[in-house]
């Protein structure tokens, strides 16, 4: 019984410093301030797990290294990802210094899984700056994205120029389909 005691005490003070610590604001979320070590870990390692769990069942087209995807998804990254992601031969801007977490410099590293980075892409993640563009845009132009994106990492920047037409503009591709905004030309 004094087990049980002790615990409930050790619980209820517990509650009460994090009840102190959230109403007194000690917690810094300007995005030019670092998280915490152990509060980064956490965040990263949830994340992880919460986006592969739901990708697992994500059926990948077998089409991805089509070359017309890979054009469309270049188009598609130029328009909505680049300001964030960079593209070949980018270097860094103010929106993307800006932001915390940092976004994932895609250039440098791609993806490791098209079901994960296919996840994302439609449903964003909370409280980082991705946007979830599956109310926007269909699944076909999402996995256009997720095309090039296996490729990103080994595209030059004159390869990256030919496939964007050098402009970065946002317009119609494949087929004649028009994808994302109207060609309105929103990025992220």
């Amino acid at each position: 019984m004094k087990t049980l005691k002790a615990w409930s005490v050790l619980v209820i003070l517990l509650l009460l410093g994090v009840g102190v610590f959230l109403v007194g604001g000690a917690y810094n979320f300007a995005a030019d301030e670092p998280h915490w070590t152990a509060t980064e870990a956490l965040i990263g390692y949830a994340r992880h797990r919460s986006v592969d769990a739901r990708a697992a069942d994500i059926t990948v087209p077998g089409d991805l290294s089509d070359p017309a995807r890979v054009a469309a998804g270049a188009e598609q990254y130029q328009a909505m990802c680049a300001g964030c992601h960079l593209a070949p031969g980018q270097g860094s801007g103010a929106m993307r210094d800006g932001l915390y977490p940092r976004p994932p410099d895609l250039t440098d590293h791609g993806i490791h899984d098209p079901r994960s980075a296919f996840w994302v892409i439609k449903h964003g993640i909370k409280m980082s700056g991705m946007p979830a563009w599956g109310p926007s845009h269909d699944d076909e132009t999402l996995w256009d994205i997720v095309a090039l994106l296996q490729t990103l990492p080994d595209t030059s920047e004159s390869q990256w120029e030919n496939l964007t037409g050098g402009n970065g503009e946002h317009g119609t591709t494949r087929a004649g389909r028009q994808h994302g905004h109207g060609g309105s030309g929103h990025s992220h």
